[in-house]
């Protein structure tokens, strides 16, 4: 789906304000969009060579590409070192956020106590308890919860039926989609005479500024110290966290992650979508973790770890499960027939070019 913005905008405009380098003529344009579905008022952008041939193809009127593409097309085309990255800014201006209009929705609940900046905006059915606080230009939408003494700061949005638990804080400029949950009691549970015995979870969740929680994720409070999510931290929708979590600030996950509780997770790391991070684990800052990767032992080094089993018809993928089930037993196996190193004979190979020594013979016993 296309981005339209609130005014079309010359190319000229759009490389004084991001740079780049404009080549062609100086269009003006009005949405960005696909190079599939581009029309010729519309911006589009390239990255990747591989897909060079869907310029030939695209109706858009300009294009933005990288310095490897600056000939590959007569259209008109804002050349710069990452398309990806300026495509986000044009989208960004072409697509600003809503308004937030100040006021308080004659249905919404504002128990005593809670304090409501003057600019912010809180939509019908919110129900804010005693001693919540929202900040200036933050929006609440309809049906959301915000807990005893929880905090919301400034210039947020808080999408519908979102819930933040009692105490929980969360910072300036923080996005939290529909179905969010932050802090619910993390899963902490004792056994008694047979039966689960509940353990109290006195923590907190603390979020910095810049953070972004996708829909349905879900994040728990902790069972002692704080669930703590830094600054510019990006989730996907779906995501699971564990009571006792830290993650380091610009992290992101994609969707359906699990982190397990007391799992520490450094700065500047990136989870692919339906990885799983054990509890009470350390992973370093700069590590990426590929999507569907099971995570068992701390990450203490920088880099790309991948634990993903490829996919195959399932006949061929049955006969390789049981070929790692019995991998254990074929190594018991192979170790049984090596022989030990100081059993062995070791027979010199002759240096390049030296003459070759006839094998000793026995003794000869002569005729008559």
């Amino acid at each position: 789906m296309a981005a339209v913005a609130t005014d079309p905008v010359r190319l000229t405009d759009l490389v004084a304000r991001l740079g780049g380098e404009l080549l062609g003529k100086d269009i003006t344009v009005g949405r960005v969009a696909s190079l599939h579905n581009a029309g010729p008022g519309d911006i589009a952008f390239l990255s990747q060579q591989r897909y060079r041939n869907l310029i030939a193809s695209t109706s858009a009127g300009a294009l933005i590409l990288p310095p490897s593409l600056r000939d590959a097309t007569a259209l008109s085309r804002i050349i710069c070192d990452d398309p990806y990255l300026y495509f986000a800014e044009v989208s960004r201006l072409f697509s600003p956020p809503e308004p937030v209009i100040a006021g308080i929705h004659a249905s919404a609940v504002v128990e005593q106590g809670a304090i409501i900046a003057a600019t912010a905006q809180i939509g019908p059915f919110v129900c804010i308890a005693q001693g919540a606080r929202v900040g200036d230009g933050t929006a609440i939408g309809p049906g959301c919860f915000i807990g005893k003494n929880a905090v919301i700061g400034a210039r947020g949005r808080v999408y519908a039926n979102v819930a933040v638990y009692h105490d929980c804080i969360v910072g300036d400029n923080v996005i939290i989609h529909s179905g969010a949950v932050v802090g619910a009691d993390g899963f902490g549970m004792a056994q008694k005479d047979g039966k689960w015995l509940k353990i109290p979870q006195t923590g907190r969740v603390i979020i910095g500024n810049d953070v972004e929680i996708g829909a349905n994720t879900t994040i728990d409070r902790g069972a002692l110290d704080d669930t703590v999510i830094e600054d510019g931290v990006k989730f996907d929708n779906q995501i699971q966290i564990g009571h006792n979590v830290r993650i380091g600030a610009h992290t992101a996950l994609a969707g359906c992650v699990g982190v397990a509780g007391s799992a520490h997770i450094g700065s500047q790391c990136t989870v692919g979508g339906g990885a799983v991070i054990l509890g009470h684990l350390e992973i370093a800052d700069h590590v990426h973790i590929s999507a569907a990767t099971l995570i068992t032992k701390t990450i203490s080094k920088p880099g790309t770890y991948t634990g993903a089993y490829p996919f195959s018809e399932h006949r061929q993928w049955s006969r390789s499960a049981s070929v790692l089930r019995h991998l254990d037993e074929l190594a018991r196996r192979i170790d049984a027939f090596e022989v030990p190193s100081s059993a062995t004979k070791t027979t010199r190979k002759p240096r390049k070019g030296a003459p070759v020594r006839p094998a000793k013979a026995g003794p000869v016993r002569k005729k008559g």
